[in-house]
């Protein structure tokens, strides 16, 4: 199949029920939480998502290697991966679904302003510095309106913590050997290093089980086979088929589906500060990844 130029109606559909799966994921992560410590929960599911990964990889004929340059990388954006998803499970043990959906996917703002220095063609124009303005406006309209709870703050700081996490490890999968890896490759060095860093640290901490069910662990097989295996494989499928710049412009329906299944599956209160920042971030998240026109040729 051979590049395309524009989203079709295939890639359209792809980027919205990958958009849903990954709103569908925060969810997913609050409930296990009730069973699992987040750290441990984190750790799991980074080990059990190794087997469908690979096995995808290897399907496709992927070429896998440690030998290109990229190991001490891989490495390093697997530590920075395991700080995440270990920073994103405990906010959502402090604070709710749509809390965190609308601050985590803050992350193109932070890769926008680590771009404008460490990327020369990337620096911050005026729209982009008009969406960067709306969308950290979104974050202080969320953190403004939490609400009572000792910890809801914690879990704010946490949340927006993990975005810049995502954030940098984008950024050295771009500027480092990294990039001489496939994408499913650069998911394995996370996966593995991630499960390495934080099973351990889960024992560490203690509190490792809480009310551990039978359902919870179907719902991390769940996480790791369709979220991390098929969803972030699609998402690898889709960037290598579609331009980059368009399939950015779906990056607001992610938290869009999080805020809404967190309402719906979990019955989560849509305060009026929630629906603010959402609609705050979402039009930053569209301004920063806007394509600027092409000068009329004379």
């Amino acid at each position: 199949m051979e590049r395309k130029d524009r989203i079709d109606a295939l890639g359209g559909v792809l980027l919205v029920s990958i958009s849903m799966l990954l709103g569908l994921n925060q969810v997913l992560v609050k409930v296990v939480g009730e069973g699992m410590h987040p750290a441990m929960q984190a750790g799991v599911r980074s080990a059990f998502a190794i087997v469908p990964v690979l096995a995808l990889a290897l399907f496709f004929r992927r070429r896998l290697s440690i030998s290109d340059g990229s190991l001490p990388w891989g490495i390093f954006t697997g530590v920075l991966f395991a700080v995440e998803f270990l920073l994103m499970f405990l906010a959502l043990d402090y604070s709710t679904v749509a809390r965190v959906s609308v601050l985590f996917y803050t992350m193109p703002v932070w890769m926008t302003i680590g771009a404008h220095f460490l990327i020369p063609a990337e620096r911050i124009t005026p729209v982009r510095a008009l969406g960067l303005t709306i969308a950290v406006g979104g974050v202080v309209v969320a953190m403004w309106g939490r609400g009572e709870g000792e910890n809801l703050l914690l879990g704010d700081i946490y949340c927006i913590a993990a975005a810049m996490m995502w954030a940098a490890i984008g950024l050295v999968a771009r500027l480092t050997p990294m990039n001489k890896s496939v994408p499913e490759m650069q998911l394995l060095y996370q996966l593995v290093v991630s499960a390495i860093v934080l099973l351990p640290v889960s024992y560490l901490i203690g509190d490792q089980v809480r009310d551990l069910r039978v359902e919870h662990w179907g719902i991390l097989v769940f996480q790791a086979v369709v979220v991390v295996g098929l969803g972030f494989s699609t998402w690898f499928w889709v960037l290598s088929k579609y331009p980059a710049s368009d399939m950015a412009s779906f990056g607001f329906l992610a938290p869009v589906f999080g805020v809404l299944l967190g309402w719906l599956l979990l019955g989560e209160e849509l305060s009026v500060w929630i629906i603010a920042a959402l609609v705050l971030v979402s039009i930053g998240i569209v301004l920063i990844n806007r394509k600027p026109k092409a000068m009329a040729v004379r």
